[in-house]
């Protein structure tokens, strides 16, 4: 991989979930651990990175530890991009296997299995 920027620290919550928006705020991600948190239990156990992109349509893209992602249209009311830590155009992020790069052209996200995707307001598109 390329060198970016800067590395981009984001605090989790007490269950080691974390949240993030880029810049823009059209798109939001959350973390969960593996084994999930109170609330929440990834179905294949976690750890899930789960990023969701509001205009011009919502979709929601799932990455787990396994496979490829997985992309959803219309998920129904979801919601998205709250007050929390925003990744800066030109930061990347990582978490156990997985890591973003946040640009004004999108953010690109990565397991180490090499799966991943790219969510722009453009386009999405899942590997």
């Amino acid at each position: 991989p390329q060198a970016y920027a800067g590395s981009q620290t984001i605090p989790g919550n007490g269950e080691g979930q974390v949240e993030f928006n880029t810049p823009s705020g059209n798109i939001g991600c959350i973390y969960t651990p593996k084994g999930g948190t109170s609330t929440y239990q990834p179905q294949d156990g976690g750890p899930e990175l789960s990023c969701s992109r509001v205009e011009p349509s919502y979709i929601t893209v799932i990455l787990g530890p396994k496979g490829p992602a997985t992309q959803i249209k219309n998920p129904g009311e979801q919601g998205c991009c709250g007050d929390v830590a925003k990744l800066a155009y030109g930061n990347s992020w990582s978490k156990g296997p997985f890591s973003c790069q946040s640009s004004k052209k999108g953010l690109t996200c990565a397991a180490s299995n090499g799966h991943g995707f790219f969510v722009s307001k453009a386009k999405v598109t899942v590997k």
